[in-house]
């Protein structure tokens, strides 16, 4: 659907495929047609976010991607014309598309005691996009942290499935915080949640547009 000026389609889980003057592929995971990304993000290395199975898909030897350092074993041997490894703090920019790593990690979400799914110590990431203006902020596999307050965007893609990552009403807490024009929850429907956490986040969420894609 059509976001700002930017065309943002939701494929499954926390994917997206983001059109503007590139073409970029966040976390492809149930990809389910051939595509061609320009540019590809990866949070971190669980199988639901880097897929190879799914990179085969979009990828083409003009690709260039950007991943958490966590993803360096996942992707040796993958032909793209360029991979760069981004830690939480670190910018770059791709194809005149501005992108910043941003932390991502658990504070409240737990394995085992003391033992968080997405820990602080590993550099998973978010991803603050900039592309024809308007800036996108994907958080990647995380809770409600206080980082999140000083990221500004005019979109906001919330996970909001609880288990792993935000729950509805943290996810709404954040969308509070972060004050973004439009928020999309993500994080549902494939691995765990469903859409009525999608709708749980929407009734909550007052301060901006919701809109579930």
């Amino acid at each position: 659907m059509k976001v700002l000026n930017l065309d943002l389609q939701r494929i499954a889980h926390d994917t997206f495929r983001i059109t503007g003057s590139k073409v970029i592929y966040i976390d492809p995971f149930k990809v389910k047609d051939k595509d061609k990304a320009d540019v590809v993000l990866l949070s971190h290395d669980h199988f639901d976010h880097l897929s190879r199975e799914d990179l085969e898909k979009v990828c083409t030897p003009e690709t260039r991607i950007v991943a958490s350092p966590l993803c360096q074993e996942g992707l040796k041997g993958l032909q793209v014309k360029e991979i760069m490894f981004l830690a939480p703090g670190k910018k770059a920019k791709v194809d005149g598309i501005e992108i910043e790593a941003v932390p991502a990690y658990n504070t409240n979400k737990f394995s085992a005691p003391g033992q968080a799914f997405h820990p602080k110590e590993k550099p998973g990431v978010g991803f603050v996009i900039q592309m024809d203006g308007t800036r996108v902020y994907h958080t990647g596999d995380s809770d409600f942290i206080p980082e999140m307050r000083s990221i500004q965007c005019d979109i906001a893609l919330l996970p909001v499935s609880g288990t792993y990552v935000m729950t509805a009403e943290e996810a709404a807490e954040a969308a509070a915080a972060i004050k973004p024009r439009i928020a999309i929850p993500m994080h549902y429907g494939a691995i765990v949640g469903s859409d009525a956490d999608a709708r749980k986040f929407k009734s909550l969420a007052k301060n901006c547009q919701v809109e579930i894609v």
